[in-house]
């Protein structure tokens, strides 16, 4: 049995995005009991020359959304990233799932050899669509989620690996 890009990617994306909202609220919740504003709570870092907590859920939900885009052979659209608030922060989660959800199997199907082209600091990085998604897109979008999870579990939320992987 094989699996396409489509199942590979939308789903996948749709399902570590929500996963996400989910261990942002619960670690919304564990702040606002603390005292934690929101400013302070987007703003928190591991260590000072790392990417705080609201910038890790930009580049997930860019991951996904891009990802998608690309896969589908579309421009990505583009999600301005001024989120202050964790009301905020929710939104641009929820509009990213609803941009991924916006793709069609027969958009993204059959996108394994599409050319995609990647301006980066240090130059442009040229992949075919399945190693985009296997070797790029997966592995962001999973180490910004993972780094917005490590950093509620630095602050002692009480969540696990079932709140980051969801019910199955």
């Amino acid at each position: 049995m094989s699996i396409s890009m489509y199942q590979a990617s939308v789903p996948v994306f749709v399902r570590a995005l929500t996963n996400l909202r989910h261990v942002l609220q619960k670690g919304e919740a564990h702040a606002q009991a603390k005292g934690v504003t929101d400013a302070v709570l987007l703003q928190t870092r591991l260590i000072p020359d790392m990417l705080p907590l609201v910038k890790q859920v930009q580049i997930a939900c860019d991951m996904a959304c891009r990802g998608s885009a690309r896969l589908a052979g579309e421009e990505p659209k583009s999600f301005e990233d001024n989120e202050a608030t964790m009301a905020e922060v929710y939104d641009r989660i929820d509009r990213a799932i609803a941009y991924v959800q916006s793709f069609k199997a027969g958009q993204i199907d059959g996108s394994e050899d599409r050319a995609i082209q990647l301006k980066m600091r240090n130059g442009e990085l040229n992949l075919q669509g399945q190693s985009y998604l296997l070797q790029f897109i997966l592995p962001n979008l999973f180490f910004h989620c993972t780094t917005a999870y490590n950093l509620f579990r630095g602050m002692g939320v009480e969540i696990g690996k079932t709140d980051f992987v969801g019910a199955l």
